[in-house]
């Protein structure tokens, strides 16, 4: 048995190990390949293999569902259900865990087929791979403040659902695609606030004016405009712009009466 933690030293044991680690690597790579082969020369009939791909995918068994629909789109790249696979695909991809291989796959049906009457689906499969809902489990666990997080893939999720709606706004994921805008902009509003008091409280003012004023104007109407204010006013204050500091405690009385 060959040890790779501690491996001979001698020169000629050192060329065997070598040797023989080289073929080892080898046969994985040729049995990897092998069984793409496998699935590849299985796909003889087109309508039975995608049958076959769909039942896999919807028994869960994604990684199956993938390796026949990308059997299917290497073999058959110009048939006529080749938009369909590049569909299932991404669905695949985002039920498998793979967000990265759904957002190329959403990107790449985009790119290629701009106005196709389901456009709304890939916009729709690229903010679910983006999107996060719920805080990590160490998060949930020490329970923090997930608002401290920098909103990793937050703006992408947000960016691709508000184009969903905007350009398919009667689009049957569209009534989803609102609920989560609502998530993710409250999300992003309150990290910039949280970056915003962050500089007030350093002495920072401009730059907390700057935050809480982009906060305001990217994500209007997110529960955290009022804070947006109230940092705003305070920053205001403490540079001597009484004038703006009214102007912006006026706004906060307008809107948010009683806050």
């Amino acid at each position: 048995m060959i040890d790779f933690l501690n491996p001979p030293r001698s020169p000629g044991r050192l060329q065997r190990w070598a040797h023989q680690a080289i073929l080892l690597t080898a046969f994985a790579l040729l049995s990897a390949c092998a069984g793409n082969d496998e699935v590849y020369d299985a796909v003889q009939d087109l309508q039975d293999a995608y049958e076959q791909a769909q039942k896999s995918i919807q028994s869960g068994n994604y990684q199956r569902g993938i390796q026949i629909l990308e059997a299917i789109q290497a073999r058959y790249p110009f048939s006529d259900i080749a938009r369909q696979v590049q569909l299932d695909l991404m669905y695949a991809y985002y039920k498998s865990g793979a967000p990265e291989l759904a957002v190329e796959a959403a990107d790449t049906f985009m790119r290629e087929n701009p106005i196709h009457p389901r456009v709304d689906y890939a916009l729709y499969i690229k903010g679910l791979a983006y999107f996060d809902d719920e805080p990590g489990i160490l998060e949930r666990w020490f329970r923090k403040d997930t608002n401290k997080r920098p909103p990793k893939d937050v703006e992408q999720a947000y960016q691709s659902f508000r184009r969903l709606v905007e350009r398919y706004p009667a689009s049957e994921y569209a009534p989803d695609a609102r609920q989560r805008i609502v998530y993710l902009k409250n999300r992003l509003a309150a990290y910039e606030n949280w970056v915003a008091d962050y500089y007030l409280r350093r002495g920072a003012y401009v730059a907390a004016v700057n935050r809480a004023k982009n906060a305001l104007e990217a994500y209007n109407g997110a529960e955290g405009n009022a804070e947006s204010l109230r940092i705003m006013i305070a920053a205001y204050e403490e540079l001597g712009m009484n004038d703006l500091a009214a102007d912006a405690r006026r706004v906060l009385e307008l809107n948010f009466p009683g806050s």
